[in-house]
């Protein structure tokens, strides 16, 4: 993976006149493509292979039609994700992008994504997946998207206006 974050690191710039060329992103998905597919040769069962697939799909159509940037999140999102205490993992859960289960790395480093709070994963499993698409693995909402702030209900009441006041 460091070539990924290499290659990523080439095409991320805080100058906005700056693009990176469509070559650039393509290589970068392609390493993660590589990745997924050696992860899919080991996987553990059909739903995790079926899930790496999707996400394999997924990136072959971009490298095929690559954007002018990738969407996906800023390093700093990462660093802020809610981490899992390894008191409040099972022996039961797994990542379900390597499919391996959490409590059998000593130290886990398991993420929790805003979106849904069963979307564990391994932060080195999820982090280039997010670096590059921005939305979850499993159910792809945004993750950057803001909610938007629910406009108030019009009041046909006009006695509050009258005199420019508000209550």
């Amino acid at each position: 993976m460091s070539s990924f974050f290499a290659q990523l690191a080439q095409i991320e710039t805080t100058n906005p006149h700056a693009l990176p060329t469509p070559v650039e992103v393509s290589a970068a998905e392609r390493l993660l493509q590589d990745q997924l597919v050696a992860l899919r040769l080991n996987a553990p069962n059909e739903v995790n292979s079926a899930l790496l697939n999707d996400l394999i799909q997924t990136i072959e159509s971009q490298i095929e039609d690559p954007p002018e940037k990738p969407a996906g999140v800023p390093q700093s999102y990462l660093d802020e994700l809610d981490r899992v205490p390894k008191k409040l993992l099972k022996k039961t859960d797994t990542c379900a992008i390597c499919g391996e289960p959490f409590l059998d790395d000593e130290f886990p480093l398991v993420v929790q994504l805003p979106c849904h709070k069963t979307h564990r994963f391994d932060l080195d499993c999820v982090g280039p997946w997010l670096r590059m698409q921005g939305t979850c693995p499993l159910d792809r909402k945004e993750l950057m998207k803001k909610k938007e702030v629910p406009k108030p209900a019009e009041d046909d009441d006009e006695e509050d206006d009258e005199m420019g006041m508000y209550a």
